[in-house]
C-alpha cells in the first residue's frame, strides 16, 4: 500500500479566564451554555470522542473516538479548562492518544502546541523559548510522553522559531503550502524556487537550519483543507474520502501522503455534525482498504524525507501578507462590516511591546534577588501552573529559588512570575485576529495587560497605566461610542480589576442574599479563600445592617490580608457596601463599635457619614459583583416578580381558552398581547415539567399538542437544551441499572411526548449510553433479558435512532 492519508485537527480556544479570578465568567453570547468553552466543548470537543457512524437504515450503528485516528493538538490553556470543567471529555482525549499508539506503530496522535498561541515571529526570543518549553512540559504532564511535533499558532514561522523547536527536541511541524520557498533533493546542491503553493504536499521534507540542526516539515493540501473548512465537504463522509483519494497520482510507485490541517472546531462547531463526516470518511477509507490512515510521526519513521526545504520567512496560514494580520491594517479580516478597518492593530501591539519592554528590566532586577536566573525560573514556572498544591509550590521554591526565602519573599516571587505569565497571555493571537479591538478577544488581552499593570504597581511602585492608556488612544475603534482602545480599556477592563479588598466586598454583598450560617472554615471565591473573622448581622424594626472583618487569601500568589466591611440595605433591592484593607485590630474595633451604635440609634445620616469617614467614598453595590454572582442574585430578585407574572398570565390563559378554540374555527389571529401571555405559560410549563424528578408525561403531551395545534412559538433553544440534559441524565442512570424498565419507559415516554415540538435534540451522549447497554447484553455481562425488556429496549432504540442489533444478538443467545 503506497497511499497514506492523515487528517490534522488544531483544537484551540483562546484563554478566556478573568485574569483576577482565574475562571471563565458568564458569557451571554454563548447561550444556552455558560460560556464559549462550554458551548464548543458540547458541539465539538466532546462528540469527537464519541462520533456516530450511521448504518444503511440511517440509524447509529456504532461510535468511534476520532482523536484516536487523526493527528491533533489541543491548546494547553484549553486542556487546563477541560481538566477542571469537562473531566470526562478531557480523559477521553488523553485515552485516544494512548489508543492511537497501538494503531500507529507506537506513535501517538497528539502533538504539542506553543503555550498560549502567541505569534512566534513577532515575539521576542525569550518569550518564544518559554512558549515552547511550557508547551512541551504541559504536553508531557497530560499525555505522559514527549511530543514528536508541535503546532505553531496560525502556523506563523521563521527560521528562529524552527531553531528553538529543534533545539528542544521537536521533530516536525505542519505548515501551509504557500510557506515553502525552495526545495532540493537531499544530496543535490541546487535549490529550486517554489512559486505560490507550488510545493508537493504529498511528502515529508527536512529543513536544514543555520545551527546545524534540522526539523521536518509537512505542507498540507491547501485546496482540500479550504473545502473542508469553508465549503460543504463534511456533509458526506464518502465525498470527503473520495476528495482525498482523488488527488493521489494514478501511477503510484512510491509512498504518497495526502494530508490536510484545519481548525479542529471545523468538526462539529463550525459545521454541525462535522465530526460525523470525519468519522465516516475514515471508516470508509479503512473498511474498504482504499488507503492507509496514518499520522505524521509514523509516516516519518516509515518513509524518511528525501528532499530538503527552505521556508518563506514570517509567514502564516491565515494571512496572505505574512504575519501582518497581527500588527497592521493589512486587509485580512473575518467579518462583513462594511467600512470597518483594523488600524487599531499596530497601536495595540506597540502598546503591549512598550509595556513588556519597560517592565522586563524591573523583573530581572527583583527576581535576581530571589533566584539565580530570572528567566530560567520563569521557564520552570509551568510546574506551578500545572499544580498549585502547597507541597508542589514549596518544591518549586526549593529547586529554583535561593535558599531560605521567607513567606513575604515567596509571595513576591509568585507575583513576579504571575506578572510574567500575564505578560505572555496578553499576546494571545486572537486579540488581533478579529475585526474590532473592543470584541471579546481584544478585551481579553487588554485585561491581561491590566493585570500586568496592577502587579507592576504593587511590585515596583511603577504606575504605568496612564501612559499605557495614552498609547491606546492611537488605536481607533470601529464603534463610534468607544472611540479608541483607551475607552475600551476603561469600559471593559477597569471594572473587572479587583484585589483582596474587592474580593472581600464581593463576599460581603453576596452574603446578604445567602442563607448565611457564618463560620470560620473558609469559603472559596474563585481563586481566593475568604474566612470570616467577624460577621455581625444586626436586624431591628425591619432594618438590616452587617459589619465585620474578613481574612482574604489569594490561592495563586499567597498574598493575604484582612478586610473590614459594612453593608447597609437601601430601598427596594439596592444596598450600599464599603470595604477597606484592615490596618489594625484596634481600628477595626472602633469602626465596629461606632457604626453599631449608629445603627442602634436608627441614625441613617450618621451611618452614611461613618462609612465615608472610615471607608472613603468608594462604594460597592450589585453591579460590582462578579458576573456569575450578579446573574444568580438578579435571578433570585426577579423570581418573585416572575411568579406574579405567571399567576396573572395563567389566569388570562385559562379564562380565554374558549376564545382560542373559537379562533381556530374562525381562522382569526389572536391579539399579540394574548398570544404572548399564552406562549409565556406554555414555555414555563414545559421547562418546569422537564425539571421535575418525575416528569408528568400526560401534561407534557398535552402542552406539546397545544403548541403544535395552534402554532405557538416556544424557546426551542432553551427547552431543547433542558430536554437534552434531562434525557442524558436518565440514560446515564439507565446505563448503571439497565434492568430498570420503569426508567427505560420514562426516557421513551419523554422522547415520544417531545417529538411534535421538532426540538432537534442532539442526543449523542444518550445514544452512547444506549450502545453501552447493548454491549453489556451482547457480551453476556447482563443476564439473558426477558422478551418484554427486549421489546422496550428496541422501542427506545427507535426513538433514539440507534440500531438495536445488540438486543437481537442477546435474544439469539450471542
Amino acid at each position: 500500500m503506497n497511499r497514506y492519508i492523515c487528517i490534522h485537527g488544531h483544537f484551540y480556544q483562546p484563554p478566556r479566564e478573568n485574569p483576577w479570578l482565574e475562571e471563565v465568567e458568564l458569557q451571554d453570547s454563548a447561550r444556552p451554555y455558560h460560556d464559549w468553552n462550554e458551548r464548543i466543548t458540547a458541539e465539538c470537543y466532546a462528540p469527537n470522542a464519541a462520533s456516530r457512524i450511521m448504518g444503511p437504515d440511517k440509524k447509529v450503528s456504532r461510535m468511534v473516538n476520532n482523536y484516536a485516528s487523526i493527528s491533533f493538538n489541543f491548546g494547553p490553556t484549553l486542556l487546563s479548562w477541560m481538566e477542571r470543567h469537562a473531566p470526562e471529555d478531557y480523559q477521553n482525549i488523553l485515552a485516544a492518544d494512548k489508543e492511537s499508539r497501538a494503531r500507529f506503530s507506537g506513535h501517538g496522535s497528539a502533538i504539542a502546541q506553543v503555550y498560549n498561541h502567541m505569534i512566534m515571529p513577532l515575539a521576542n526570543a525569550r518569550d518564544e523559548r518559554t512558549q515552547v518549553l511550557w508547551g512541551i512540559r504541559d504536553f508531557e504532564y497530560r499525555f505522559g510522553r514527549k511530543p514528536e511535533g508541535m503546532w505553531l499558532a496560525e502556523t506563523a514561522v521563521n527560521t528562529r522559531t524552527l531553531e528553538i523547536l529543534a533545539e528542544h527536541g521537536i521533530r516536525f511541524t505542519i505548515l501551509a503550502p504557500h510557506q515553502a520557498a525552495k526545495v532540493r533533493k537531499i544530496g543535490d546542491e541546487k535549490w529550486t524556487p517554489l512559486k505560490g503553493a507550488g510545493v508537493d504536499p504529498q511528502m515529508a521534507y527536512v529543513c536544514p537550519l543555520p545551527s546545524g540542526r534540522k526539523i521536518h516539515l509537512f505542507f498540507y493540501d491547501g485546496p482540500i483543507a479550504q473545502e473542508v473548512a469553508f465549503a460543504d465537504l463534511l456533509k458526506s463522509g464518502v465525498n470527503f474520502a473520495n476528495r482525498l483519494l482523488g488527488v493521489f497520482p494514478r501511477d503510484l510507485h512510491h509512498p504518497r501522503l495526502v494530508h490536510i490541517a484545519t481548525d479542529g472546531e471545523t468538526y462539529g462547531h463550525h459545521h454541525s455534525f462535522g465530526e460525523m463526516g470525519l468519522a465516516y470518511c475514515l471508516h470508509h477509507v479503512d473498511s474498504n482498504d482504499l488507503a492507509r490512515v496514518t499520522i505524521y510521526g509514523e509516516y516519518l519513521e516509515k518513509f524518511p524525507a528525501t528532499h530538503e526545504i527552505q521556508i518563506l520567512e514570517n509567514t502564516s496560514w491565515s494571512c496572505v501578507h505574512g504575519v501582518e494580520r497581527w500588527r497592521s491594517d493589512c486587509g485580512c479580516k473575518i467579518g462583513d462590516h462594511r467600512g470597518w478597518h483594523q488600524k487599531w492593530r499596530a497601536p495595540l501591539r506597540q502598546s503591549l511591546d512598550w509595556l513588556r519592554d519597560t517592565l522586563s528590566p524591573h523583573y530581572e532586577e527583583h527576581m535576581s534577588a530571589l533566584a539565580h536566573d530570572p528567566w530560567q525560573v520563569r521557564d520552570k514556572y509551568i510546574e506551578v501552573i500545572l499544580n498549585r498544591g502547597t507541597q508542589n509550590v514549596e518544591d518549586f521554591f526549593r529547586q529554583n529559588c535561593r535558599e531560605g526565602l521567607d513567606a513575604r519573599e515567596k509571595v513576591k516571587a509568585l507575583k513576579l512570575l504571575e506578572f510574567q505569565r500575564h505578560a505572555m497571555l496578553m499576546y494571545t493571537s486572537c486579540g488581533w485576529f478579529f475585526d474590532e479591538i473592543s470584541g471579546i478577544e481584544g478585551v481579553q488581552i487588554l485585561q491581561y495587560a491590566g493585570r500586568v499593570l496592577q502587579l507592576a504597581k504593587e511590585l515596583f511602585g511603577e504606575d504605568l497605566e496612564g501612559h499605557f492608556k495614552k498609547m491606546l488612544e492611537a488605536a481607533p475603534s470601529n464603534i463610534p461610542d468607544l472611540r479608541n482602545g483607551a475607552a475600551a480599556y476603561e469600559k471593559f477592563v477597569a471594572p473587572a480589576r479587583t484585589d483582596l479588598t474587592g474580593v472581600g466586598a464581593h463576599y460581603a454583598v453576596s452574603a446578604m442574599f445567602d442563607d448565611h450560617t457564618g463560620g470560620r472554615a473558609g469559603k472559596r471565591v474563585y481563586c481566593y479563600t475568604v474566612r470570616e473573622e467577624i460577621y455581625d448581622l444586626k436586624q431591628e424594626d425591619g432594618r438590616t445592617f452587617v459589619i465585620g472583618c474578613l481574612h482574604v487569601r489569594s490561592d495563586i500568589t499567597r498574598e493575604e490580608g484582612s478586610v473590614d466591611f459594612a453593608v447597609v440595605p437601601r430601598e427596594g433591592h439596592h444596598l450600599s457596601a464599603a470595604a477597606r484593607a484592615s490596618t489594625s485590630e484596634e481600628e477595626s474595633r472602633v469602626i465596629h463599635q461606632e457604626m453599631s451604635q449608629a445603627f442602634a440609634n436608627g441614625d441613617v445620616l450618621e451611618i452614611t457619614r461613618l462609612m465615608e469617614h472610615h471607608f472613603g467614598t468608594t462604594k460597592y453595590a450589585l453591579k460590582y459583583l462578579f458576573r456569575d454572582e450578579q446573574k444568580r442574585i438578579f435571578d433570585e430578585i426577579i423570581h418573585s416578580a416572575m411568579e406574579e407574572f405567571e399567576a396573572h398570565f395563567r389566569e388570562v390563559y385559562e379564562h380565554y381558552y374558549p376564545l382560542m378554540e373559537a379562533r381556530e374555527e374562525l381562522h382569526i389571529a389572536l391579539p399579540k398581547a394574548l398570544n404572548a401571555c399564552i406562549e409565556f405559560i406554555l414555555n414555563r410549563d414545559l421547562l418546569e415539567l422537564l425539571a421535575r424528578e418525575e416528569t408528568d408525561i400526560n401534561a407534557l403531551k398535552r402542552i406539546a399538542a397545544e403548541v403544535k395545534r395552534w402554532s405557538f412559538e416556544i424557546d426551542k433553544t432553551k427547552i431543547g437544551f433542558v430536554a437534552m440534559r434531562r434525557v442524558i441524565f436518565l440514560m446515564r442512570d439507565l446505563e448503571k441499572d439497565p434492568r430498570d424498565m420503569r426508567l427505560m419507559g420514562s426516557v421513551d415516554d419523554i422522547l415520544r411526548a417531545l417529538a411534535p415540538l421538532d426540538l432537534n435534540l442532539d442526543l449523542w451522549r444518550a445514544q452512547r449510553s444506549y450502545l453501552a447497554i447493548g454491549r453489556q447484553v451482547a457480551e453476556g455481562r447482563l443476564p439473558t433479558p426477558e422478551p418484554r425488556w427486549l421489546e422496550f429496549f428496541r422501542k427506545l432504540g427507535g426513538h433514539l435512532h440507534v440500531q438495536s442489533e445488540q438486543s437481537e444478538h442477546s435474544e439469539r443467545g450471542v
